[in-house]
């Protein structure tokens, strides 16, 4: 994991769960943030008024519609909303959100904070245990699904799934050990679960 990463997590530690940053949703619903897709090493304050910005944005959202920036080697500012700032308090929910929305695609994040905002970027860098130790560290179980590297995954599907299922319940067990009523399976929020 990248060491400016590993750092700020260890400063902001202990990261949020899935269902802390849905608490934080139901009492922040209108919260919103701007943010700036930038080529690395050339942020100015000016861009915030540029076609690159996207300001007044649900991060969720806007992370998943704009991907593509990422994968062109773009760096993401956020910052609170009108300010081209990123107030302190807000930095452990949005890296928790992040690495949440790339959970899916298994994509390790690096994180760091410039100009008062916090940055965001893929770690290309990373191989399969990198990326297990950073989705550890927001209590999500990462497999290395992406990678070409052998996993010890089984070829056959109905053995992978099984082996999958029995990796998940084991991560769990750990998690709800450490965490307690903090963490729900699979790092899920209760409208996920609810929704099963």
């Amino acid at each position: 994991m990248d060491q400016i990463t590993r750092k700020l997590i260890e400063e902001k530690t202990p990261m949020w769960t899935n269902k802390e940053v849905w608490e934080f949703d139901q009492l922040n619903e209108e919260l919103t943030f701007d943010v700036l897709y930038v080529e690395p090493g050339k942020y100015t304050k000016g861009l915030w008024k540029s076609k690159s910005a996207y300001l007044d944005s649900k991060i969720r959202d806007t992370v998943v519609r704009t991907f593509d920036h990422f994968l062109d080697g773009e760096e993401l500012y956020i910052s609170n909303k009108g300010q081209s700032k990123l107030d302190e308090k807000h930095i452990t929910y949005l890296m928790a959100v992040m690495a949440d929305v790339m959970l899916e695609e298994e994509v390790c994040l690096n994180f760091r904070k410039n100009n008062e905002c916090l940055v965001v970027s893929i770690d290309s860098k990373a191989d399969v245990i990198d990326c297990k130790e950073f989705f550890e560290e927001f209590y999500h179980l990462a497999t290395g699904f992406n990678y070409d590297t052998d996993t010890g995954i089984p070829e056959d599907e109905t053995e992978a799934e099984m082996y999958l299922t029995r990796l998940q319940e084991e991560f769990d067990e750990k998690m709800k050990n450490k965490l307690g009523g903090k963490y729900l399976p699979g790092n899920n929020d209760p409208d996920t679960i609810n929704s099963k």
